[in-house]
């Protein structure tokens, strides 16, 4: 049995590495099978040494997440684990960062996972960005979070919101109510992520004053959006001549944040995805950038990852 130790000065710290009811020490003991308790200052590992080893890593580099005043919960615990189980724990301090915004309830946006870190370093680096990815990732969360704050900065004028109306084929009339009343199920994801960064009565002021726009795909023919922050979600749903049709609305001193996730294609066998096939266009074009998320990005709940993870294992062996 070997035993090592990491040196805790602090015992705010000691607390949130070992989480209420020691939740997140359990993960540790349980994914290395060794031993974790405190002592005298310090956090002592028991167990064989290669695991020893391993575990001592994961709690040094959530050690580095909460000297940088980033919090640390069950999801943090599992990810820094993984990155240690790969050998690369060294990027832990890619994690976290500066604060993307603060939501309209206070709790700070930040980047939880290293591909959410480069995809937000790709929109302030790009004029057009691709988000590729499974649920969860956070790509049109982040994407809403990062308009929001080019908007807050007076860095862009108006903030669009746009998704394809697949399900309906984009013909809406059979549904009841007005334009509004059709659209509504498709775009709530957008409203969601709007109302969190504002609260309501911001969103719907701002809704009035034009300024957001929360529209179906189809209306953005014609039209070319100047000083713009605009969304696409759920673009594996466009046809290669929507995505061209929206790529082409861009306009001066705009950016644009493309997302979706090629596993969930909606469309009708027979139809291309505009996705997929503008990412194999443009992935060699200055000034557009392209993010692939994993299920490692997954920031929902663990079973979330497993069963994304899951459906990828059961593709392969289908291909």
């Amino acid at each position: 049995m070997t035993e090592l130790t990491a040196q805790v000065d602090d015992l705010e710290k000691l607390h949130q590495l070992f989480g209420d009811f020691d939740s997140n020490i359990n993960i540790i003991q349980k994914e290395y099978g060794v031993s974790v308790f405190s002592r005298d200052g310090s956090v002592k590992i028991v167990g064989q040494e290669d695991r020893t080893q391993s575990a001592l890593k994961a709690i040094e580099g959530l050690l580095e997440l909460i000297d940088r005043g980033e919090t640390i919960n069950d999801m943090s615990v599992r990810y820094v684990i993984g990155l240690v189980n790969e050998g690369a724990e060294e990027q832990v301090t890619e994690i976290g960062g500066d604060t993307v915004c603060v939501t309209f309830t206070g709790k700070p946006v930040k980047a939880k996972t290293i591909g959410q870190k480069k995809y937000i370093d790709c929109i302030k680096n790009n004029t057009i960005v691709f988000g590729v990815g499974p649920a969860g990732t956070g790509k049109t969360y982040l994407a809403v979070a990062m308009a929001v704050k080019a908007f807050k900065a007076h860095e862009i004028n108006r903030i669009i919101l746009t998704r394809p109306a697949v399900e309906a084929g984009e013909k809406l009339g059979f549904l009841p109510g007005d334009l509004q009343n059709k659209v509504d199920p498709y775009l709530r994801p957008l409203y969601d992520a709007l109302f969190d960064m504002m609260g309501a009565e911001s969103y719907q002021r701002n809704l009035e004053k034009n300024i957001i726009e929360v529209a179906p795909l189809a209306y953005m023919r014609g039209r070319t959006l100047d000083d713009s922050f605009i969304i696409l979600d759920e673009a594996q749903n466009t046809t290669p001549e929507q995505m061209k049709m929206f790529l082409t609305r861009l306009g001066f001193n705009s950016k644009m944040v493309i997302t979706g996730d090629i596993t969930q294609i909606d469309l009708p066998d027979n139809k291309r995805s505009g996705l997929v096939e503008a990412v194999k266009i443009l992935k060699n074009i200055d000034d557009i950038a392209i993010t692939r998320f994993s299920e490692k990005d997954v920031v929902r709940h663990k079973l979330v990852q497993d069963i994304v993870r899951a459906y990828e294992k059961a593709s392969e062996k289908r291909t």
